[in-house]
């Protein structure tokens, strides 16, 4: 994997807050900029879905020893994959208590799922998702569930395409100051 080979020639930081994901996560160049008080460690890849991060995360998260998590999944599994919030939800839930069986006291926080435009079908699976992920979330120690989905929407529940790049998938420089604005309370 490439952030094993960019990790043996400039070995990453110490004790940072890790943050992994799909290419939301992959895309936020400047998150250093984002939380210039904060020690911040991006390993998102793009196209990953629940699966995938379940699936590498003993190669993208536990030997970081992160003073914290910053997930960003999901959107892929339900847009990509076709699967139910409720297997949206099963798949957060087994990445979840992966991570914990390593990192037991390292806190979670996860990034709703957003409303991407050109994913609108996927709306009401996406909302139900998250939903689902809140209310478990809400009974774990040491988790944060952070709501970006609702900040993104105009005033007539609808996304906000200046939020988006030309693809109205992925966000541009204004998307990314909504999730910061969001994530600042939160981060360890």
């Amino acid at each position: 994997m490439a952030f094993e080979a960019k990790d043996l020639v400039s070995p990453p930081p110490k004790n940072a807050i890790l943050f992994t994901g799909s290419s939301s996560i992959r895309l936020w160049d400047n998150l250093q900029e984002s939380f210039p008080d904060k020690v911040v460690l991006n390993r998102g890849f793009g196209g990953s879905t629940l699966l995938d991060v379940i699936r590498y995360a003993d190669r993208i998260i536990t030997p970081y020893r992160p003073k914290q998590i910053v997930l960003y999944a999901g959107e892929n599994d339900v847009a990509t994959d076709k699967v139910s919030a409720q297997e949206t939800y099963e798949r957060f839930v087994t990445l979840f208590r992966t991570i914990r069986k390593t990192l037991p006291k390292t806190p979670i926080v996860f990034i709703s799922m957003k409303p991407s435009p050109s994913r609108r079908p996927y709306f009401p699976v996406i909302q139900e998702g998250n939903r689902l992920i809140r209310n478990f979330l809400a009974k774990q120690r040491r988790t944060t569930y952070v709501d970006v989905y609702t900040p993104m929407l105009n005033a007539n529940g609808q996304p906000k395409g200046e939020l988006f790049k030309a693809d109205s998938l992925h966000m541009n420089a204004k998307g990314y100051v909504i999730w910061a604005e969001k994530l600042r309370p939160v981060l360890k």
